[in-house]
This record gives C-alpha cells, sequence and structure tokens, in this order.
C-alpha cells in the first residue's frame, strides 16, 4: 500500500488460520497419477541442472525442488497452497485453533505491537496485559522496526519456555516488562451474550475444530439465561471461512433437518455433492450430533445475519444458505465472494498441498465466486458512514482468482480503493493521527448491531444511502 497510511487487521497471536478457505481435510493423497507430459519434464529438468552448474553461487536441490512445486500450485489461483514442513505445521494448528504462544489478539499502532484483546485465561491474561497496551521490546528486540509477522514469530515458541514484554500502558503512562511462560492456547471462534433482555448476539470468527462445540455450548447458556429469546443476531463480519462442514453444521442449527446447506461441483466424483442440514453431512465419526442438545425455538427465533466484505468462503456459505431459505434477513455489506473449496492432502516429508477442488452453489444454485452474498439491507460501518469498506480486498480484486481470464478489470472499484486511500491519508496528514479504528463488534458503539436489533424489532434501521451491488463480469457455471 503506498502513502504513509496503512490498515491492519486483527491476528490471534500464533493462530496461523486457513484464512479465506472452505477446506475439507483428508487424510490421505491420492495414489493414481496423471499421464505425464515427457517433453515439458524434459525441458523442467534441464533447467534445474542449468542452475545447479550454472548459477552465481551453489544452491540448495531441495529448495530448488520446493520452490518449483510452489511455483506451480501458486499458478493456478490465490488459495491453492504448497505448504513446506514448516508451513504445515502452522496451517495444521490454525485450523485446530490451538497455538503455543502468549495469547493476545493483537493490531499494529505508530509500528509498535497494540494488544487489542488478552485471550480470556491465557498466560497474557493471567500476567494483566489489557487493551491498549503497546508492546515496545520483545526479549531484547525493539518492536519498532518489525512487522506484524514478525512480531508474532518472536512471541510464539516452545511450551514451558519465557519470554519477556516490554509494555507501556498510555492511561497511567508508564513502562513496565512482564515475563511470560508461552503454553498452549485455545483460540475461542465463539462468542455470544445476551445484548438485553430478549435479544442475544453470537459471534463466529472463524470456522476451527471446536466452533461448532463452542458454539452450540454458548447458546445452551444464552437459552438457560433467557428461555424465551426474542430476537438473535449471528455475526459473521471479518470471518474468513474455514471448514466446510462446520459452515454446514451452522447452517444447520437454524435450517429445517434434510433442506440443502450447500452443493460442490469439480472435476473429482467426490467433489460434486450436496450439504443438507442433518447430522450425516456434519457430525464427526464417534461423536455424535453436536447439535442434539440446542433448544428447539433455535430453529424459529427471529435472526439477523451481519456481514460485510470480511465475511468470506464458509460465513458466505452460511449467510447464503439461510437467505436462500428465507431464515434470515443479511444486513451489511456484499461478501468477499470466495466460492470455492479447497482440500488438504498430506504429502511425504510432512509437506502437504492445498489445492481448489471445487466451485460451491447456494441452495438456489447461485454461486458467489468473484461476486459475494448480496445482502438484504445494506449498512454502513458506522453512523457517519463507511471508513475502511472500500480499502478492503475481494476475491475479483486477487490475482489469478478463478474465472480471471473471462472476466473484465474492475476498474470502477479500483478507482473507488484508490480515493478511499488518499482521504484516509489526507486526513492522516491534516489531524497526524491515525483515522479512528472502528468500534468493537459487539460493543456499545457498534453500529451495524444497532441496526440489527432494530431490525429484529421491528424498528426503522438506518439503510446505507451509498453502497450498492456489485455484480460479477461473468457468472461462474452453474452446477
Amino acid at each position: 500500500m503506498t502513502g504513509k497510511f496503512k490498515v491492519v487487521g486483527l491476528l490471534a497471536l500464533g493462530a496461523v488460520a486457513g484464512a479465506l478457505t472452505t477446506m475439507q481435510l483428508q487424510a490421505y493423497a491420492r495414489g493414481s497419477l496423471a499421464p505425464l507430459p515427457i517433453e515439458e519434464l524434459q525441458q523442467l529438468a534441464a533447467v534445474f541442472g542449468m542452475v545447479k552448474s550454472d548459477y552465481v553461487e551453489p544452491v540448495d536441490e531441495k529448495k530448488l525442488i520446493s520452490d518449483a512445486i510452489g511455483g506451480m500450485v501458486a499458478g493456478l489461483d490465490p488459495h491453492s497452497v504448497y505448504f513446506d514442513k514448516k508451513s504445515f505445521k502452522e496451517f495444521r494448528e490454525g485450523t485446530t485453533g490451538k497455538f503455543v504462544g502468549v495469547g493476545i489478539e493483537i493490531g499494529m499502532e505508530d509500528g509498535l505491537v497494540k494488544v487489542v484483546s488478552p485471550i480470556e485465561g491465557s498466560p497474557a491474561f493471567r500476567a494483566g496485559l489489557k487493551p491498549g497496551d503497546l508492546i515496545t521490546k520483545i526479549d531484547d528486540t525493539p518492536v519498532k522496526g518489525l512487522g506484524m509477522e514478525q512480531a508474532v514469530k518472536r512471541m510464539r515458541g516452545e511450551p514451558n519456555t519465557k519470554v519477556q514484554l516490554m509494555v507501556f500502558r498510555k492511561d497511567e503512562s508508564r513502562s513496565f516488562p512482564v515475563t511470560i511462560i508461552r503454553e498452549e492456547i485455545r483460540v475461542q471462534s465463539v462468542r455470544a451474550k445476551q445484548i438485553e433482555p430478549g435479544y442475544a448476539w453470537v459471534r463466529v470468527s472463524q470456522f476451527q475444530d471446536r466452533t461448532i462445540d463452542d458454539f452450540a455450548r454458548k447458546v445452551e447458556e444464552l437459552y438457560k439465561a433467557d428461555p424465551n429469546l426474542k430476537g438473535l443476531v449471528l455475526d459473521l463480519r471479518n470471518d474468513p471461512g474455514g471448514l466446510l462442514e462446520g459452515a454446514v453444521a451452522l447452517s444447520a442449527a437454524f435450517l429445517p433437518p434434510e433442506v440443502t446447506v450447500v452443493t460442490t461441483n469439480g472435476q473429482l466424483p467426490e467433489s460434486r455433492a450436496t450439504f443438507k442440514a442433518s447430522p450425516e453431512y456434519y457430525a464427526r465419526r464417534g461423536n455424535g450430533d453436536p447439535l442434539r442438545k440446542l433448544p428447539a425455538a433455535l430453529k424459529t427465533v427471529p435472526l439477523v445475519v451481519l456481514v460485510n466484505e470480511g465475511s468470506a468462503s464458509a460465513s458466505e456459505i452460511v449467510a447464503g444458505a439461510l437467505q436462500d431459505h428465507k431464515r434470515a434477513t443479511i444486513m451489511g455489506a456484499q461478501t468477499f465472494g470466495k466460492g470455492s473449496v479447497q482440500t488438504v492432502r498430506p504429502l511425504p516429508a510432512d509437506t502437504g498441498l492445498k489445492i481448489t477442488t471445487a466451485r460451491y452453489f447456494t441452495p438456489g444454485g447461485r454461486s458467489i465466486q468473484a461476486k459475494g452474498i448480496v445482502p438484504d439491507v445494506w449498512l454502513d460501518e458506522t453512523a457517519e458512514g463507511n471508513v475502511f469498506a472500500a480499502l478492503r480486498m475481494r476475491e475479483a480484486d486477487l490475482e489469478k482468482h478463478l474465472n480471471n481470464g473471462e472476466e473484465k478489470k474492475d476498474e470502477v472499484r479500483e478507482k473507488a480503493r484508490e480515493e478511499a486511500r488518499k482521504k484516509l491519508e489526507e486526513l492522516s496528514a491534516k489531524t497526524k493521527e491515525a483515522p479512528k479504528p472502528l468500534p468493537e463488534f459487539g460493543g456499545a458503539e457498534d453500529f451495524p448491531l444497532k441496526q440489527a436489533l432494530n431490525q429484529l424489532k421491528g424498528k426503522p434501521v438506518a439503510v446505507s444511502k451509498t453502497m450498492s451491488e456489485r455484480k460479477a463480469a461473468v457468472d461462474a457455471d452453474k452446477p
């Protein structure tokens, strides 16, 4: 990004999430090989030999081969990835929602790591770190000049090892050291609370291994506190996706049994499938139905789903299913538009491949690839309008996205993003401060959440006067 202003998203420290990915995990690699193109393989071998013999300095053979595989896969689409041993381990940690670290959600402010929130029960939480604390040094390394990824790596490590953080607390105008012992952290991908009597809010931040179990537990607690809920808000804003079975299960929690949640279509026979709202399509073998204890009222409680440009993949499956079955009112902004499924396959030497194997379609047969889910009710981010919406990337903005060769460049969106960036940079230069960040989701100043409550209560909703549908230039084929 050019200019002085930079937008940085939140990160659960150390959790390398399966972002923008709807995944099916498979425990085996396919044994069959397609006929190999001999001439092209000879060309590859010739280049490999020339690099080995002619390059200015010796190169590692294994790295050359790994890079060649990575380049082959990266040329397919933005979501297909070859994992070496280290990145595959980190990826698997992200899908389980477990990692070893200190346990904070972070952002960046003035080049420093900012604590957005300590994860409840984590070492950072027990050490007394607070939202708004700035981390200025990690062990002996100043944070100024480090990127977010570098800072994350320095705070991660092996279980039972120490890391010392130098913390600056603004409201107390003091700096102090905190020594934390790293341990395994479980990221909570579901938060829930009663907003006011009769109305509840459930936020799903991504779809991990334990997301549905956590969702079921949180909803049971909500109904124990208030068995007569009059409305519920399901918040999927900035939910980048995750496991396909989680999206099917979350949809099934609100839908009648046996209705279609999503269909997939691809080259392999197993990629052409229909997933329905019944346990056989989402329950894990031997574990039973994770939704079995949910109150029956959840099937009929008035429901609003909040989405935005950061809602992608699995969260779009949920929004699309609930919209097509007219089970919920979808409110917010047009979603990311990732309508493809990736399958993760292990390879020898603890490496792996995440490869796009199918497109998915909503129950009504809609492909949202490079388009997204269009909300029933458009909402701005704040009462003053949209601050960051135009800056956010979508599937259609990514190079090599599916159908890229057939679609026209979205020059209107590129122009809007550039104009929004310039405005923010001008504001930053004028005030010498970064634009005020958006209010916390679920907080008292959460404007879209207030409008969702108004919708549930039958009160007037402040509908956006500026946002409108961005159509895909070419629709993908129907299944």
